[in-house]
């Protein structure tokens, strides 16, 4: 045996040693049941736990295209490899028809299975974590009256080490400790809601929160945004940052875009078009300005991701100028101020405005499409121009729309252009 072996297997046998006691010190965490929900009418609480799957958008994640509600197999594309949504159907084979509504409160609020098996986190009991007991046990009472489905699970497809479930107790224990949400004495109920929204069951943090390599999320980073992994979508800010962020928002622009998919500043395209669709355009007007109360009391904190510091020459601007005339002015009229309840305007516009270019790139590329909500049944559309214009057209377009109008949002190169066509490919 060479002596690069014998290191590599005295530190595989570390490795070992330490994940082992990793292992048992992840286990240690809170295993409890909590409090027993309040009694309620059956019926009450089956449809409140209907209204909780709606704005947790448990469908997203745990129906297949095209599949049967909640029978899983949907993929979920992570740095790591892919992982697919479980079937939590009453199925009591291959679903959860055999658990218990402790069982399900250890899932949501312990991250652990029925047989204790560690659950990765793409499933976000990070946040979860903070949903009540009665909440967790209406839940599960919805998901008892949806059709039972047997269909397997498929088991998910890991790069190694990833594939090694056993590491998961050694991330948990630097990234994850189960805790409730207590309310805030010192803010009104409102608020209060809005934060158990926000933080707990609508878990926003899963998409505008910037990971680390390890794909965890601090709460000292806060809602600052980052780029969706696997999806390459950038989420925005959802702090009162005014350029990247909210700062120009008020709670109802917030409550307004949850449940219409429409804004005065913007409009819901991509990952989020897909949330306002199956989730909170199902929001009481109550909870939607709640959750816009308390994303308004955030700090101005920058975003996490840097500016774009692409330069953007004098004929660049002239080009893309040349092509906005052409192809966008039309609809979003000379001065970027769009076309209300139409086309939204680009000044001042978080999408264009957003450190990263990425989105602005792919609508142009691939079209915008606001989702059609109950409150906004045909939206208009923007056609995708990724056929008609090569990469540095878009990319002298894009400059251009980031930096007129009083946007000031760096340039965008036809490199970045190329690896956001890629990226639409793939997704």
């Amino acid at each position: 045996m060479t002596l690069m072996k014998r290191i590599l297997g005295s530190l595989l046998a570390l490795i070992v040693v330490v994940m082992g006691a990793l292992y048992w010190l992840g286990t240690r965490d809170d295993t409890s049941t909590g409090p027993a929900a309040a009694p309620s009418d059956p019926q009450q609480r089956i449809e409140r736990g209907r209204y909780l799957a709606l704005a947790g958008n448990c469908v997203a994640c745990h129906t297949a295209r095209g599949g049967p509600a909640y029978a899983g197999g949907t993929p979920i594309p992570t740095p790591f490899g892919t992982l697919y949504g479980p079937n939590i159907t009453p199925d009591d084979k291959t679903g959860i028809g055999a658990w218990s509504a402790d069982d399900f409160w250890q899932a949501l609020h312990n991250g652990k299975s029925r047989d204790g098996t560690l659950l990765y986190p793409a499933f976000p009991y990070t946040e979860y974590t903070r949903v009540s007991r009665a909440d967790a046990d209406a839940l599960f009472a919805y998901l008892r009256t949806v059709t039972p489905v047997n269909q397997a699970n498929r088991p998910p497809e890991l790069d190694f080490p990833y594939d090694q479930r056993i590491l998961l107790a050694a991330w948990r224990a630097l990234y994850f400790k189960p805790g409730a949400l207590e309310p805030d004495a010192g803010q009104s109920e409102q608020w209060n809601r809005g934060r158990y929204l926000v933080e707990g069951v609508g878990h926003c943090a899963a998409c505008h929160a910037p990971r680390n390599s390890l794909g965890a999320t601090r709460p000292a980073d806060g809602l600052t945004g980052g780029v969706i992994p696997g999806l390459e979508w950038y989420a925005p800010p959802l702090t009162n940052d005014p350029r990247a962020g909210l700062g120009r928002w008020s709670a109802q622009d917030i409550a307004d875009l949850l449940q219409t998919g429409i804004a005065a500043h913007s409009s819901a395209s991509g990952p989020m078009a897909e949330v306002v669709l199956g989730s909170t355009q199902h929001l009481t007007d109550e909870d939607a300005l709640a959750m816009g109360v308390y994303l308004k009391s955030l700090p101005d904190t920058p975003a996490s991701t840097a500016a774009s510091a692409a330069p953007v020459s004098a004929a660049a601007m002239e080009l893309g100028g040349k092509i906005y005339r052409q192809q966008c002015v039309q609809c979003h009229q000379a001065a970027g101020e769009g076309s209300a309840g139409a086309w939204p305007a680009l000044a001042g516009n978080p999408t264009v405005t957003a450190p990263s270019p990425v989105n602005a790139i792919r609508i142009v590329l691939d079209g915008g499409f606001a989702p059609a909500t109950a409150a906004n049944p045909r939206p208009h559309g923007m056609p995708p121009f990724g056929q008609m214009l090569n990469d540095n057209d878009i990319a002298m377009l894009v400059s251009y729309i980031r930096n007129s109008w009083g946007n000031a949002a760096g340039g965008v190169t036809s490199l970045e252009v190329k690896r956001a066509r890629a990226a639409a490919t793939r997704n």
